[in-house]
């Protein structure tokens, strides 16, 4: 029986992250998925001519953030990435700019100028005290608000949390919107990276950056990151600061990014689909192998499934491990993707906007990225709303739909695609109370990896956090370098 150094179970962008990096550390890895395609949420496939992602994305922290350091790294092959743009907010009679400082809210008259006098004042109030290091993780931006608001100024909090965290207000901390606002910016400096990589006591090992990327481009790179690591004080972005700041879209989509990574697997990654792993076997407390099809052996485990399902796969974890991943929690949400048969003039902007009235959304026209997502003449805008627990899908699904009339009365004509989407966009949700598992479980060799292990910003660039801790950690175990 043939036997690996890692064996990866699941090939969502997790899984195949965890895959490329190990394998360039010279480990042998298997990657097996239960679904007959890979990629999960960051894939693209085509409906009627559209090609559409598996919900509506924008790529963060790409100047300094963890993609950025995987792609430096590890990738042979490189997406090209467009300028994300700018935020805006829809509302009936209005369509403005997403305020992402303190000077944006004087002028933001969607709102009361009473109630942006009181959001700026939180606003200064949560950054100083992050600035002496109050931990704002577990206080709620409900608290921080003023309990005479108008209606429209909770609507649009609650909105902002919801595309941050999946919940409302209440369960979305003050520090979420902090980092989801880029007052707070998380960063991973490339001396982390060259430390993960040195072999242990072979001081002389070329880091992986070096060995794939040519002297000229590294040069390159080298330049960026000096001014990216000179950054504003926190409380100076109180009247610089830019919500969209070091974001992009894929050109081609989300699937040119799935691509970069396909195509940058070395020979010594196999991949089997339609495999579903049952059990993950252990002998004296110490991960072995996996059970799918056939019985398959390893030297370690790297699990980026959703860690909830963890103990149905692993006889013998501890009973206060699997009472401790119950307190994950999760969120679905609708994606709606509409083709249109012409370049309407509302989505005429690049970015994304925010309707925050009743059901919320967050709406990004893709084509205005890449006209080739769409036939010639034509428009692909994606629709994403949170589905609370209390709803069904089918009721949501219409209230979404009423919600896009209500606020682009016009596109109901000009409608030549429909596609729905139901997904969990993140493994885990980053509520107050939510649990994140660690990337080492009890388990000796038995690593996970995801979007349940790491709470630093969101979807793919949350995925590739999680890979870098795992690295690390892995590092740390000796389990890393072959």
């Amino acid at each position: 029986m043939e036997k690996y150094d890692v064996i990866v179970v699941g090939a969502g962008i997790s899984g195949l992250l965890s895959a490329l990096t190990l394998s360039k550390h010279g480990n042998k890895v298997l990657v097996l998925e239960k679904n007959n395609n890979i990629g999960g949420n960051c894939n693209s496939y085509v409906v009627d001519g559209f090609q559409v992602d598996t919900g509506a994305h924008a790529i963060t922290h790409l100047e300094v953030g963890p993609l950025r350091r995987l792609m430096d790294n590890y990738f042979d092959y490189m997406p090209v990435f467009e300028d994300y743009g700018h935020y805006y907010v829809r509302t009936e009679d209005q369509f403005l700019k997403v305020p992402s400082n303190v000077r944006d809210f004087v002028t933001f008259d969607v709102l009361p100028r009473k109630d942006r006098i009181v959001v700026s004042q939180a606003i200064t109030k949560a950054l100083t005290l992050f600035t002496f290091g109050i931990d704002l993780s577990k206080q709620s931006v409900y608290d921080f608000m003023s309990d005479n608001l108008s209606k429209d100024t909770y609507d649009f909090v609650d909105a902002i949390s919801y595309f941050l965290s999946g919940r409302d207000m209440k369960e979305t901390s003050v520090q979420r919107v902090l980092s989801g606002s880029s007052f707070v910016r998380d960063s991973v400096l490339q001396e982390q990276m060259e430390s993960i990589m040195k072999v242990h006591e072979k001081p002389q090992t070329e880091p992986v950056l070096k060995s794939i990327l040519t002297s000229n481009l590294h040069t390159s790179l080298q330049t960026r990151m000096n001014k990216a690591s000179k950054p504003l004080t926190t409380l100076g972005r109180l009247a610089t600061n830019k919500v969209s700041y070091s974001q992009g879209y894929p050109r081609k989509g989300l699937k040119s990014l799935l691509n970069a990574v396909l195509f940058s697997l070395p020979k010594s990654v196999e991949i089997k689909t339609g495999c579903e792993v049952k059990k993950i076997l252990t002998s004296n407390g110490k991960v072995v192998g996996v059970e799918a099809d056939e019985t398959y052996y390893a030297n370690t485990v790297v699990y980026t499934g959703f860690v909830t399902d963890l103990p149905k796969m692993v006889e013998t974890l501890p009973s206060s491990y699997v009472e401790e991943l119950k307190g994950v929690d999760h969120t679905k949400s609708l994606t709606v993707w509409l083709g249109l048969d012409s370049l309407l003039e509302e989505f005429n902007y690049i970015g994304s906007e925010i309707w925050f009235k009743n059901q919320p959304y967050w709406a990004m026209p893709i084509t205005n990225y890449d006209s080739s997502l769409a036939p010639k003449g034509k428009q692909l805008v994606g629709f994403s709303f949170i589905i609370k627990e209390e709803k069904s899908e089918s009721s949501e699904i219409k209230n979404a739909y009423e919600t896009i009339f209500r606020a682009i009365p016009c596109i109901e004509d000009h409608i030549q695609m429909k596609h729905e989407q139901i997904t969990i966009p993140e493994k885990a949700a980053v509520t107050i109370n939510g649990y994140f598992a660690d990337a080492r479980t009890p388990i000796n060799n038995l690593y996970v990896a995801g979007t349940d292990t790491d709470s630093r910003s969101m979807g793919i660039t949350r995925a590739a956090y999680s890979v870098i801790e795992l690295l690390q950690k892995m590092n740390e175990d000796r389990n890393l370098h072959k």
